[in-house]
């Protein structure tokens, strides 16, 4: 995780972020720190990168990189607002000792568009990650990629519209993909958790789980809860309305780290 120390909204990215919004840096640590904190709580361990100056989505570390099996891809942001990110996660990954750290060469967003499920990497594109990025994460994982188009930009990233609850379960907001992406996501996942619009409006999809208990935003429990503990699972809401100002929540400030 990295602490919103510089969080604003200064530019326009997504179709969340609207410089003319005003933001506050001590409510977005405050909501982030809650988060943290709910974290700790329930028994994981959270690594923090720090955040640098002029870098204000750095606190959206799920955007950083892909982890799988000790194996470290760094992201290559496609907007030049956030291009320097990559260097500080370089950086990060090797000062603490893992031994395969390597930058993407095609435009890759990290866990915000791969995400590990079932032994594959579901992996999104259409707004930011390149689709050559998904052969290039294949080969260097050594993983099968399901490739899935995104066709709504309020859902730019794959981890907006799809999220991973189980090692082969998944909940999603099937309007966000291309007419493919739905077929082969519903003969996948046929037992998946459909979202709703207006579940997927509170970025109620942009969700963490750890195999028991979710981390959802707190819109969206009353929308997402009840299916949720129908299969077994503790929703647990957290506010990041202010991070929401620019487009990210829970899974946005989370990157898992798979040793």
């Amino acid at each position: 995780m990295c602490r919103p120390t510089y969080f604003d909204v200064t530019y326009s990215i997504n179709p969340w972020m609207d410089p003319s919004v005003p933001t506050s840096a001590d409510t977005g640590l405050a909501q982030w720190k809650r988060l943290h904190d709910a974290y700790v709580a329930l028994g994981h361990d959270v690594a923090l990168i720090e955040p640098v100056p002029g870098l204000p989505d750095m606190v959206f570390s799920a955007n950083g990189a892909t982890v799988v099996d000790g194996r470290v891809l760094v992201a290559r942001f496609r907007h030049r607002q956030r291009v320097d990110e990559s260097a500080a996660y370089l950086d990060w990954f090797r000062a603490d000792g893992w031994a395969e750290v390597h930058q993407a060469e095609y435009v890759n967003e990290g866990e915000g568009d791969f995400l590990l499920v079932g032994g594959q990497l579901l992996a999104g594109s259409g707004f930011r990650s390149d689709p050559r990025a998904h052969d290039e994460a294949r080969e260097f994982f050594g993983l099968p990629v399901l490739g899935l188009t995104l066709v709504d930009p309020r859902f730019y990233h794959l981890d907006t519209a799809l999220s991973v609850l189980g090692p082969d379960e998944i909940m999603y907001y099937p309007e966000a993909f291309d007419e493919a992406g739905r077929r082969v996501l519903a003969e996948r996942f046929p037992d998946a958790i459909l979202a709703d619009e207006a579940a997927a409006a509170t970025f109620g999809l942009n969700a963490l789980s750890d195999g028991r208990h979710v981390l959802l935003p707190e819109r969206a429990v009353p929308l997402l809860g009840p299916q949720l503990r129908e299969r077994g699972y503790v929703p647990q809401g957290i506010d990041l309305t202010e991070l929401l100002k620019a487009g990210g929540n829970t899974k946005c400030c989370t990157l898992e780290l798979r040793r």
